[in-house]
């Protein structure tokens, strides 16, 4: 009787081995927060190969996720643009990889004040967060409509969560911040739209992105990759089953009649080109010229489109 050759056997072993032995299952952990706008990570469970797993963690402010992205506690999260841009020029390792929304903000008047049009804000309050995103699109549109932000407005810092009340009250006359809070002032008949801070020559209407640190970059790029291509196709389902989208908004806490206004004014992203960094460069000249940071970020370090422009391939049939 013939034996078999060691050769064969060898191929034999690890063809068995190969199919006996499961295939390693990854563990992401991501960062978000609770809103309609930044819904995408919990959906991508469903677009991660079999056995892997997601955790997502919700926070409430850009800061305590970059700082729980440089612990180690994450490999992926959101943040608003603006927060990217100061912590790239602080030196902090971190790239961003995805749009996570656009558009979302508002400025937002007392329904029966005087204010009817932006002049008429002069010598008012407006409540703001000073370093957001906000603040800029605030003092941005305040600039372009002839208001000195510090000399013919007085900007109130009032958290996010406190505007609607403080507005209502009469503490302040408007504000500006991101959605749902906007809808909601409309919605319970204190708040009215006076505008939408989105200037399409410079800035335009980008928020939000997700990021991710240089390291795991240039030593993990297949685990962004994965993380890039869940997030492209939670949003593209989302986008498309806008039922679904608004249903699991809701059980963060927001009346669906709110959700329903506030759709119309967010923007569910993934996709970043050439003229998404301009936008932010854009950003970061406004926020160097309002003091809020002293320089220029890298842009070229700071944003990797590749991993977008993979996904757009995968994503193609």
């Amino acid at each position: 009787m013939r034996t078999m050759p060691c050769v064969t056997l060898i191929l034999v072993f690890l063809t068995t081995f190969a199919l006996s032995t499961p295939v390693r299952a990854d563990q992401y952990r991501v960062g978000t927060w609770k809103t309609a706008q930044t819904i995408q990570p919990f959906f991508y469970k469903e677009f991660l190969r079999q056995g892997d797993t997601v955790t997502v963690s919700p926070f409430t402010n850009p800061a305590d996720q970059k700082t729980a992205l440089l612990a180690g506690s994450l490999d992926m999260t959101g943040t608003t643009l603006a927060h990217a841009i100061q912590s790239a020029v602080m030196g902090q390792p971190v790239v961003v990889v995805a749009a996570l929304c656009n558009k979302c903000s508002a400025l937002v008047v007392r329904q029966d004040g005087p204010v009817q049009q932006m002049a008429d804000l002069r010598g008012k309050k407006i409540g703001t967060v000073p370093g957001t995103m906000h603040e800029i699109l605030l003092r941005e549109t305040l600039s372009r409509n002839g208001l000195a932000p510090d000399k013919d407005v007085t900007l109130v810092r009032v958290d996010f969560f406190d505007m609607g009340t403080a507005l209502a009250q009469g503490a302040i006359d408007a504000f500006l911040s991101g959605e749902p809070f906007p809808s909601l002032a409309v919605a319970q008949g204190y708040g009215r739209i006076l505008a939408h801070p989105y200037f399409d020559e410079s800035v335009g209407t980008i928020n939000a992105a997700m990021l991710v640190t240089r390291e795991l970059v240039d030593h993990h790029p297949e685990t962004v990759q994965q993380l890039v291509n869940a997030h492209a196709r939670s949003t593209e389902l989302l986008n498309r089953d806008r039922n679904r989208w608004l249903r699991e908004a809701e059980t963060f806490g927001t009346p669906r009649v709110v959700l329903e206004q506030a759709a119309a004014n967010i923007e569910l992203a993934w996709r970043m080109d050439a003229e998404f960094v301009r936008q932010a460069k854009n950003l970061g000249e406004r926020m160097q010229a309002l003091g809020v940071i002293d320089r220029q970020p890298d842009y070229d370090r700071l944003f990797d489109l590749r991993f977008v422009a993979q996904a757009g391939q995968e994503a193609r049939p």
